[in-house]
């Protein structure tokens, strides 16, 4: 419903998705609560951190604050000028994880090399090429879609070029980001319209490239034998796995009670960023989890509707955007939840929009403000109104 006041249009119904702004909102919440919580014990014990208990919190609120702005900088951008610069932004991508790569230039933290040092903060770019990933291959099956039946024209390109970031994320290493981001683009891929049997014979050659590429890194080879059984070297090889199991023992259905958790104390490793939900299981018990898992498979839920509402607009980059921005929530949600849980081994995955850290904090805000741009654009055009 529309009327006219004051010479300009108005419209009675919400123009945005109100409710994926919220949900968005929340997590962002709860996850500077459990961050405060979960780092209280290291900020003390850290003297880098000048033994202050906010010193986590403050940064982690500069962070929301900084991507909330970011997020609605991004939303101002309409998705025919993300198409028109995707290219770009890939290649933007790519540059960054090579610098990461050049000894002076990126920085080194845990024996990983994923960071390029802002001096203020530390920028990692894997979170940031999710998104451009996302953005790249939705453009590129709307611009190959006559050709997305061959191999040799459209499918094999894009293998190569995400073979390249796949060797790029590797040599840092992050298997996890490279993990996402492949999940990112054969879904896109495959919604774009890839040839059913070209899709099939990758899926059934990624056992084989999986356990490929475990067996040739000891280092990957030691959480999987950690993740089989995390009690037969529980100060070892299972250490992180067997301190997350028990925080989840620990908080039963209701939990211990917000800020009582023991296993932060120093005992649990990347109780702030990688094993965030840990303590959340900890201390909100099973209830905690159950509601961060609801919100999630909402707005994963939300990404999808979103898409099939732009397909119904014949606005098919929209369409596969939102949906690779589905993925992308949905699968590094579930490899972090799986981790927690013991259900996966060990990776170096944060909770999207609830762990401790900016660059990750960042890139899902404007990922979530291009879903929202891309429903706003959905609404406008079927009051029939310009986006």
């Amino acid at each position: 419903m529309m009327y006219m006041l004051g010479g300009r249009e108005k419209i009675s119904s919400p123009t945005y998705d109100q409710a994926l702004l919220w949900v968005t909102l929340i997590l962002l919440g709860i996850g500077l609560v459990m961050v405060y919580s979960a780092s209280i014990a290291l900020a003390e014990a850290d003297r880098a951190t000048g033994h202050q208990t906010t010193y986590f919190l403050v940064r982690q609120a500069i962070y929301i604050a900084i991507s909330i702005a970011g997020g609605f900088v991004a939303f101002q951008v309409p998705t025919e000028t993300w198409q028109k610069i995707a290219p770009y932004l890939f290649i933007m991508g790519i540059v960054s994880l090579i610098l990461v790569l050049i000894p002076g230039v990126g920085r080194n933290v845990n024996g990983s090399q994923r960071w390029l040092s802002l001096f203020v903060i530390n920028l990692q770019p894997s979170e940031f090429m999710k998104l451009f990933a996302a953005i790249y291959v939705a453009d590129y099956a709307i611009r190959k879609s006559a050709v997305m039946d061959s191999f040799t024209r459209g499918f094999l390109p894009i293998v190569v070029v995400m073979m390249l970031i796949g060797w790029l994320l590797l040599r840092e290493p992050d298997f996890g980001a490279f993990a996402v981001i492949a999940s990112i683009s054969m879904a896109i891929l495959w919604l774009g319209g890839i040839n059913a049997r070209i899709f099939g014979g990758l899926l059934a050659l990624l056992p084989i490239a999986i356990a490929g590429l475990i067996w040739s890194s000891p280092y990957r080879l030691q959480r999987v034998v950690g993740f089989m059984d995390p009690w037969a070297d529980p100060f070892g090889k299972g250490y992180q796995l067997s301190h997350a199991l028990i925080a989840f023992g620990r908080g039963e259905w209701f939990g211990v009670g917000l800020g009582a958790s023991v296993e932060k104390l120093l005992y649990l490793p990347e109780a702030h960023t990688d094993f965030l939900l840990a303590v959340i299981a900890e201390e909100l018990g099973f209830v905690g989890v159950i509601t961060v898992i609801g919100l999630f498979s909402w707005l994963v839920l939300r990404a999808f509707g979103i898409g099939k509402e732009a397909v119904a607009n014949e606005r098919y980059f929209s369409a596969l955007l939102a949906q690779g921005i589905g993925v992308w929530m949905g699968v590094q949600g579930i490899i972090n939840m799986g981790v927690n849980m013991g259900l996966l081994p060990t990776k170096g995955l944060t909770l999207p929009l609830l762990s401790f850290g900016g660059s990750g904090v960042l890139a899902n805000c404007i990922g979530l403000a291009l879903l929202l741009r891309i429903d706003w654009e959905n609404r406008r055009l079927q009051k029939g109104l310009p986006v």
